[in-house]
């Protein structure tokens, strides 16, 4: 009997047929729509790693995770030593951002994860698919003085996990900490992780996602923005007596090992020689107002030079050796340096190297762009409330020059006859060097100061602070201080107390004393210059001057006798010990330096020690006097506080 459409039942089946139908495909679009939501809590989110030693890329990985947050994407940020390697191949998207330590290592964190990487490459039981599911990119973080280690741990990460079958949907990225800009450069690749997510330029897009807003620019999530040093009297971020910041061009790379980048050939010398600041390191600098003089030179004016021709009192070497400091010059003939220390007030723009590798400019045209630089600086003062016509004659006949801007003075092949041409003209000399140059230092002439930087008193705890380049850098650091033992004229160690770091070694810094056997040893608090990717130090690790006056009592008492606490500079936060023998005499200090006698000494040719040119230290200088350091004779300034600070020192909030 054929079915009849009208008839009850038939369309009743119909109905339950449709109905089913209807449901059926509800249902599956539901399912559908629920996989392209990025934040359906069965989708695996993606996993960003960081392989960082000192939290450069642990903060860059920091700030990409919330650039993706802000862009609608839902990853994890993950410290691979809290990570099981077995579970990569689950994964559907992985973001590296990788360090280079130590000449060519893994950062301790990534040990675990890296051996995993190279087994599984080697074994032959893992195969080429094993990540075939996984799309990945990979960020270096690198130091361009590592030469052909120049960001090995990141383009091992590449090239291995595209050996396990992985999707390489960026191309390898390489920043270079040296050559300055990472922040910058970071932040376009974090621009162009956002694009393959969204599916743009082929990146085919983030698990179907394409509902996500606009890609946020760096400024928006960056949350490591300098803060300003609040001695700063210009208010630039720009502070204390060796602060130079710039931003150089960095090394941005593809897999190809034998890439053309910047004019470099893997970082090597296409065409002569290289000149060590770059164009946009020089226009950086100069914007900052520091003067560049020809390749790889530089003077400032210091905010201490300003002060002292205002009336408003000099640097700490004022009250400790008796300079003048609205007539010192304060340069470098060489921007470049061998460490990359923890506290350094160039967040770790200025080059690096081992050894000058650059282009080398006659010292005399140095000392003398460098006198003509300074004093054009001068001239600018005059107008300036405070400034006298007295003084301001005065700082343009500079009497001294500090040889402390950055970087490393002794590196520059000439520096002996640089520090000639300024005795020369009666220009005394203060020379910085990081104690990684020991034979250089053997074979530096006479100078009126010569300092060695002893910023830890144990190998461990030096490499931590200074990060220096050099694999045998303990070493070099001992051989320079028994270089420094072998000199006649006056000779410093400088500490750099950093809390956290390197206050608790009272007893390893004098363990140092005997090797040296300094004139004087200089104890600062460290100055805090904000915050970068390179450098972690907060005003939590800044001590307070009544810490620094007792390491320095401890440390004295530590050498039985030989040194005493001779001097103070409160607003430094800077103590001064001194050699009893040599600098008390009937119960004097005489720490001060009779600079014209030093310059008859030098003239003469002939030997002369650190006693022969000393004059007596006056007692406002003295440690302990109720002046703290600060000349009686300049009227003493302070700036008006709008803002209370989370510092507290013997139980009380200082404002």
């Amino acid at each position: 009997m054929p079915l009849s459409l009208s008839s009850y039942p038939t369309r009743l089946t119909i109905l339950t047929l449709l109905s089913a139908t209807t449901l059926y495909f509800f249902y599956k679009s539901r399912r559908r729509l629920k996989s392209l939501n990025p934040n359906n809590p069965q989708t695996p989110k993606g996993k960003i790693f960081y392989i960082s030693q000192t939290g450069t890329s642990k903060t860059l990985a920091k700030n990409l995770h919330i650039c993706l947050k802000l862009n609608g994407f839902e990853f994890d940020l993950v410290d691979p030593k809290e990570y099981e390697p077995e579970d990569l191949c689950k994964e559907s998207f992985v973001l590296v951002v990788a360090s280079t330590w130590d000449g060519g290592k893994s950062p301790e964190n990534g040990g675990f994860f890296v051996d995993w990487l190279n087994e599984s490459v080697d074994d032959f039981r893992v195969g080429g698919l094993l990540l075939s599911e996984c799309k990945f990119g990979v960020f270096g973080v690198g130091s361009g003085s590592y030469g052909d280690k120049f960001n090995v741990v990141a383009r091992d990460f590449s090239r291995k996990l595209r050996k396990l079958g992985g999707v390489e949907v960026l191309e390898l990225c390489e920043g270079d900490v040296d050559e300055g800009n990472l922040d910058e450069i970071f932040g376009e690749w974090s621009k162009r992780v956002v694009g393959v997510l969204r599916g743009e330029n082929g990146g085919g897009g983030y698990m179907g996602n394409d509902e996500v807003g606009d890609v946020r620019d760096e400024e928006e999530y960056n949350d490591d923005d300098d803060d300003e040093l609040e001695e700063n009297d210009e208010g630039s971020g720009i502070v204390d007596l060796e602060d130079i910041a710039g931003k150089g061009p960095s090394r941005k790379k593809g897999v190809g090992d034998n890439k053309l980048v910047n004019g470099k050939l893997n970082g090597g010398v296409v065409n002569g020689e290289k000149a060590m600041v770059t164009p946009v390191i020089r226009a950086s600098l100069e914007k900052q107002g520091y003067k560049i003089i020809g390749t790889h030179s530089g003077v400032k004016l210091c905010r201490w030079t300003k002060s002292q021709l205002r009336g408003r009192g000099g640097c700490y070497k004022h009250s400790f050796y008796g300079i003048e400091s609205h007539r010192c010059m304060e340069a470098t003939p060489s921007l470049a340096c061998a460490n990359k220390c923890v506290f350094c007030w160039r967040h770790h723009t200025n080059p690096v190297g081992k050894s000058w590798t650059w282009k080398m400019d006659d010292p005399i045209e140095i000392v003398d762009t460098a006198i003509d630089l300074h004093t054009k600086m001068i001239k600018q003062m005059k107008g300036v409330p405070g400034v006298k016509a007295e003084r301001l004659s005065e700082g343009l006949s500079p009497r001294h020059c500090a040889l402390s801007l950055v970087g490393e003075p002794i590196m520059y092949p000439e520096i002996n006859s640089l520090v000639d041409e300024l005795h020369k003209r009666r220009i005394s000399t203060f020379l910085v060097t990081n104690a990684q140059f020991p034979d250089k230092i053997r074979l530096l002439k006479p100078i009126t100061q010569l300092y060695v930087s002893v910023d830890a008193g144990t190998k461990d705890s030096l490499k931590a602070v200074d990060r220096p380049l050099f694999g045998d850098f303990w070493e070099r650091f001992l051989d320079s201080l028994k270089a420094l033992k072998e000199k006649e004229q006056r000779t410093v160690y400088r500490l750099t107390l950093v809390k956290g770091w390197n206050t608790e070694e009272v007893d390893a810094y004098s363990s140092l004393f005997s090797i040296g056997k300094p004139d004087f040893v200089e104890i600062k608090g460290v100055t805090y210059c904000g915050s970068s990717a390179t450098s972690k130090l907060t005003m939590e690790n800044v001590p307070w001057h009544s810490d620094v006056k007792e390491f320095s009592e401890a440390l004295a008492k530590k050498s039985n006798g030989e040194y005493e606490v001779a001097c103070e500079h409160v607003h430094s936060c800077c103590v001064l010990l001194a050699k009893v023998d040599k600098f008390k005499m009937n119960g004097q200090w005489f720490t001060w330096i009779d600079y014209e006698k030093f310059h008859d000494l030098v003239a003469s040719g002939k030997p002369f020690t650190s006693k022969d040119y000393v004059t007596s230290t006056p007692s406002w200088a003295v440690y302990g006097a109720e002046e703290g350091g600060f000349d009686p004779e300049q009227l003493r300034y302070k700036k008006e506080r709008h803002h209370k600070s989370s510092r507290k020192e013997n139980g009380s909030l200082k404002e």
